[in-house]
């Protein structure tokens, strides 16, 4: 395919081109770009985000907005204005696996805003005030949320499907988790998950690797030492059920996930990745796009996607419909997914597939952050650097009885479990 063939010219020696050092024990990636004269830094703390949040819910993620506050020192306002002075940007956040802080300036400055990095990860501003403020603030987001049906739905459709696991709830934690986390929870989670043995530090930019290697070992220095933690994998719920719960609402959110027995990094990753386009990830064109919208007119929008994680893979979908509708929705998204697993994809199917995925793929590789985010991916799933790359080559020569047979395969999709907010 002539697409293809353009895309692996623009990318040739951008996703190919990060190089992964040990630098003592801890591993060290770097994608060097003289382009711009801008660096950027990621230190990930792998196993060490949400999911063991479990007795304390939210709690990393007031970890991350406590470093939002500056140090012990300066605290927020002055370490804010040492940024801003620098035109350093310093931030950090939390996924369900990984907890990092995000780190990018000029060149020139970036020394500074490297040193203020280190600085903040070690006198973080541990202090009842600032524990006061990120936790009203958490709690003040969470009370506008419960207005947010899209966000109840998605929320509770999350505990279905993990129920009494660490996924059960939401990385946000809830009003009461929030308001009985302590200033020892959190300086505990700083010593114990923010440690070097978790450690990867990503560096791209304008900055070569013996440079990287320098600062990456300047950050061990300063980091607890601690446990590498192998994080459990937790498959979602196979049997299905149903949750409604009635609210003040003008129209119905219906909500829908199944368990998916795959794991990210498995061999057949690129066959989920254009069965997850056709069926709903694709928008305008997708299954259940074209059956709820275009044919029955029964949504503004529908889509299902399949997520394919190191701990936990799902197929989840949504859609919002009138109060009316409900029944016939939930009742064609169960035909859709039905048939689509006993029936497979059509040769148009793929071939839109293959033109979207892959003359889409520049577009996702145009940003340094982008390659080493797909850099770092490819490392987290245990694979060489460059897989994504072969993954879409794969994808260029599937065909449909390859791809079909994969789809009959995966008979879990149908276990549909259903999260539903409607009108009292």
């Amino acid at each position: 395919m002539r697409l293809f063939l353009v895309f692996l010219i623009l990318i040739k020696g951008l996703v190919m081109g990060a190089e992964i050092v040990n630098v003592d024990g801890a591993a060290l990636i770097v994608e060097s770009d003289r382009k711009l004269p801008i660096i950027s830094m990621r230190i990930l703390f792998l196993a060490s985000g949400s999911i063991n949040d479990q007795h304390s819910p939210g709690l990393a993620q007031i970890t991350a907005a406590i470093l939002g506050e500056g140090t012990k020192k300066l605290g927020a306002v002055k370490f804010a204005r040492l940024l801003e002075e620098k035109a350093v940007h310093l931030s950090a956040d939390s996924t369900r696996e990984i907890f990092y802080l995000d780190l990018s300036s000029l060149s020139e400055q970036f020394n500074d805003g490297f040193n203020l990095a280190v600085d903040l990860i070690k006198n973080p501003n541990l202090s009842s005030g600032a524990l006061k403020k990120v936790k009203t603030q958490t709690i003040g987001e969470l009370m506008r949320k419960e207005n947010d049906f899209d966000y109840q739905a998605s929320v509770g459709l999350q505990a279905l499907l993990f129920e009494k696991t660490p996924l059960e709830k939401p990385t946000l934690g809830d009003i009461k988790s929030v308001e009985k986390i302590s200033l020892k929870e959190v300086e505990n989670f700083i010593k114990t998950s923010l440690a070097r043995e978790r450690v990867v530090v990503l560096f791209g930019g304008d900055i070569d690797v013996e440079v990287s290697k320098k600062y990456t070992e300047k950050l061990l220095r300063v980091l607890p030492r601690g446990k590498k933690l192998e994080l459990a994998r937790i498959e979602a719920r196979k049997s299905p059920t149903q949750k409604r719960v009635k609210k003040e609402t003008k129209q119905a959110y219906l909500y829908f996930g199944s368990p998916m027995f795959m794991k990210a990094g498995d061999d057949e990753t690129y066959k989920a990745t254009v069965a997850s386009y056709i069926l709903g990830g694709g928008g305008f064109g997708s299954r259940i796009m074209e059956e709820i919208r275009v044919k029955r007119g029964l949504a503004y929008s529908a889509y299902g996607n399949i997520y394919l994680g190191i701990t936990h893979s799902v197929f989840k979908g949504h859609l919002q419909t009138k109060l009316e509708s409900l029944d016939e929705a939930k009742k064609v998204v169960v035909e859709v997914i039905d048939n689509f697993v006993q029936k497979g994809a059509t040769e148009d199917e793929l071939n839109n597939a293959k033109l979207f995925l892959l003359g889409s793929e520049p577009l996702r590789n145009e940003t340094m952050n982008q390659r080493l985010s797909r850099s770092f991916n490819d490392y987290y799933y245990g694979k060489p650097q460059g897989w994504h790359s072969a993954q879409l080559k794969k994808i260029e020569s599937l065909t449909l009885s390859e791809l079909n047979d994969f789809i009959k395969s995966r008979k879990e999709i149908t276990n549909l479990t259903y999260f539903v907010v409607e009108a009292k």
